[in-house]
């Protein structure tokens, strides 16, 4: 039985994809996550018998349970292609999400788990240069750990989203002839055939998510004074046998995966809104469907409001790629 510990939690995206790979062999033993909504999800899907921990920066190392795998999809804020790009020098409500990342060498400095698994986006490779990668690798390396890295994208593992990420799989030294004396081989994406329309809920969709007439009028002009400028930035409608872009937690989040929907439903809005529903289908997709987009199944309890929900999963994990490396990372610790 191999025991895990989930840090920066947020609503369980990584454990998912390990407790499918690992099935009953592995079990989590400590989770962090200091975002509170977050944590309703995550204890509606994982009801474990302790309490899920705070702001990691305050727990003392020494008061975490032993374990043989760390998961941590660490803040990528600081990292972000639509962030700030501020990296070591982000600060956020008292926090350097940027360096958060420290917490995890602290922990796993004392305890020495057999492997350390990171998530993190795209944009980290690059950052500053690519300096503040390094760093991160050499962190690693200097308690006693080979870091293998690789881009994948979500769309390549099942599910209709562009959405390329960073994963770091770090073996300890001392079990690197053991586990991977060839290096740790990352698996390969081989379901690139799913759509938007694969993952649509069934009719009818609830009023609330199409736009209405007003609001659409204003999203046309907001792109139009944009490309005017010769920038990008605007809603798009996606092509309903095409993929997604990336779903991310604001800004143009749902305007940026919007579709067309025609199937039958209430042209009488439910929620207060300028104007009248739109005539020609234009809807946000719904937060199961953006969970669809993440791999999560559909009995993932999905109990908060929409707002919340969109945070949350935008901010998530492709459960598909992270249970994927899972696999491999079992295959190799079971040799």
């Amino acid at each position: 039985m191999y025991r895990a510990i989930d840090l920066f939690a947020g609503i369980g995206g990584i454990r998912k994809g390990f407790d499918n790979a690992f099935g009953n062999d592995m079990e989590t033993v400590f989770v962090s996550e200091w975002d509170e909504f977050a944590q309703k999800t995550y204890r509606a899907n994982y009801p474990d018998d302790f309490e899920i921990a705070g702001d990691i920066t305050k727990i003392n190392e020494k008061d975490i349970p032993a374990f043989d795998i760390c998961l941590a999809g660490f803040p990528c804020q600081a990292f972000s292609m639509a962030g700030r790009h501020q990296g070591f020098d982000d600060d956020y409500k008292g926090l350097c999400r940027g360096t958060l990342f420290l917490d995890v060498v602290r922990i796993c400095d004392y305890h020495k788990p057999q492997i350390i698994f990171c998530e993190n986006v795209k944009g980290l490779t690059i950052h500053d240069k690519g300096r503040t990668f390094r760093t991160i690798k050499a962190a690693f390396e200097q308690i006693g750990y080979t870091v293998y890295d690789k881009v994948l994208n979500s769309k390549d593992f099942g599910v209709p989203q562009n959405r390329e990420r960073i994963y770091l799989v770090c073996i300890r030294n001392d079990l690197l002839e053991a586990y991977a004396p060839d290096g740790f081989v990352f698996p390969v994406g081989t379901e690139d055939n799913k759509c938007i329309l694969d993952i649509l809920q069934d009719a009818p969709v609830p009023a609330k998510y199409y736009l209405s007439d007003t609001y659409m009028q204003t999203l046309i002009k907001h792109r139009a004074r944009h490309e005017a400028k010769g920038h990008g930035f605007g809603y798009v409608i996606r092509d309903l046998y095409g993929i997604s872009g990336t779903i991310v937690c604001g800004g143009m989040g749902r305007e940026g995966n919007l579709i067309k929907d025609e199937r039958e439903h209430s042209m009488i809005p439910t929620t207060h809104i300028k104007g009248e529903i739109n005539k020609d289908g234009i809807r946000k997709l719904t937060p199961r469907e953006w969970a669809r987009l993440q791999g999560f199944p559909d009995d993932f309890k999905l109990e908060l409001a929409d707002a919340h929900l969109y945070k949350q999963l935008g901010n998530s994990v492709t459960v598909n790629v992270i249970e994927a490396i899972a696999k491999e990372i079992k295959r190799v610790m079971e040799k």
